[in-house]
């Protein structure tokens, strides 16, 4: 069996934070995003090899990450694209990788999971699910709400059979919501192009799996627990607050005086906080936070905030955020005015 970790995004919603660094590679807690997914393949006996697909942009990064890493299975498979208005869609660039490195003529099972997606199963569950199953099989978790469930493609299911799709529907049918987690038997590779030959939509592997599940049997894997699709800086703060569980998490290396971090609160190596008060925030690396204070916000690499009151923000690395000490008495919405450098 083999695996796709798709990594190709632009992730233009969690800009600046993700203007020069992929969001697969964003730190949560003492792993990144993506790690989660690869430790979780490079365990399992049954995946031989794990393609990374990534865009020429960010494979540099992706390159250094496994080059550092202790991961022994995963490769690089490069789109050729540098900006998002470039790209082939996912089914597009999944078609084109399945061509690209031979995986149809392999007679092996394929796993496609999206490399932004946290969740608190592990894949071998997903998978050992799919081998009982012998059919393609799509992860499935349930939001809760039907008004949550508006944003997404949802299932319908029949004693684990999918029955129906929608995609991000006014009226939900269901708050099940399909995930980019996929499974498919050796036989179904070839037909990603007999799929994208017939015009059909190249964007979402959902739009795949519902043409898919028209002509054959589909099956869900459900499953209880958490969820994050890191899609925007409240999903990964969402994230973030998952994995240290309410606690902070301070880099050796890191500095912090006199201050107080409520909750789920990230100090990366370097960083330095003085004089301030956070709550379920992240700092990055050879940050510098002083007499501040900040909740439900993200501080990038190199950047400077003080004197000043933020939430609900994302400041970009070497940007300064800054407030005179005889104007603390103004609105935080005044100062908060952010002007990348």
């Amino acid at each position: 069996m083999q695996a796709i970790v798709l990594a190709g995004g632009y992730a233009t919603r969690l800009w600046p934070l993700t203007k020069d660094r992929p969001k697969m590679l964003l730190p949560v807690g003492e792993t990144t995003v993506i790690d989660e997914l690869l430790s979780d393949l490079e365990n399992d006996d049954r995946i031989s090899d794990v393609f990374v697909s990534t865009n020429e942009r960010f494979a540099p990064d992706f390159e250094t990450h496994l080059e550092e890493s202790e991961f022994e299975k995963p490769r690089l498979s490069v789109e050729e694209t540098v900006e998002e208005d470039e790209k082939f869609g996912v089914v597009g660039a999944l078609a084109q990788l399945i061509n690209r490195e031979g995986l149809e003529d392999n007679d092996e099972d394929l796993v496609v999971v999206a490399g932004d997606n946290l969740f608190s199963f592990d894949l071998d569950e997903f998978i050992d699910h799919f081998e009982e199953q012998s059919t393609p099989s799509l992860a499935a978790y349930d939001v809760g709400s039907k008004e949550k469930a508006k944003a997404y493609g949802l299932v319908e299911l029949d004693d684990g059979e999918v029955v129906n799709f929608q995609e991000k529907p006014e009226n939900p049918n269901s708050t099940l919501v399909s995930l980019a987690c996929y499974a498919f038997p050796s036989e179904v590779l070839s037909q990603f192009d007999e799929y994208l030959s017939s015009d059909n939509n190249p964007d979402e592997p959902g739009w795949f799996l519902q043409w898919l599940q028209s002509r054959q049997t589909v099956r869900a894997f459900t499953f209880s627990g958490a969820w994050f699709d890191i899609g925007s800086a409240d999903g990964y703060l969402e994230a973030i607050d998952w994995a240290l569980a309410g606690e902070p998490l301070i880099a050796d290396d890191a500095t912090v005086e006199n201050s107080r971090l409520e909750g789920s609160v990230q100090v990366l190596p370097g960083a330095t906080v003085s004089d301030s008060t956070l709550a379920r925030s992240v700092v990055f690396p050879n940050s510098q936070v002083t007499n501040a204070s900040v909740d439900d916000t993200v501080i990038d690499s190199e950047a400077t905030v003080e004197n000043i009151d933020l939430s609900e923000s994302v400041i970009g690395s070497y940007t300064t955020v800054a407030q005179d000490a005889e104007d603390e008495a103004e609105s935080a919405e005044e100062a908060t005015e952010v002007v990348q450098n």
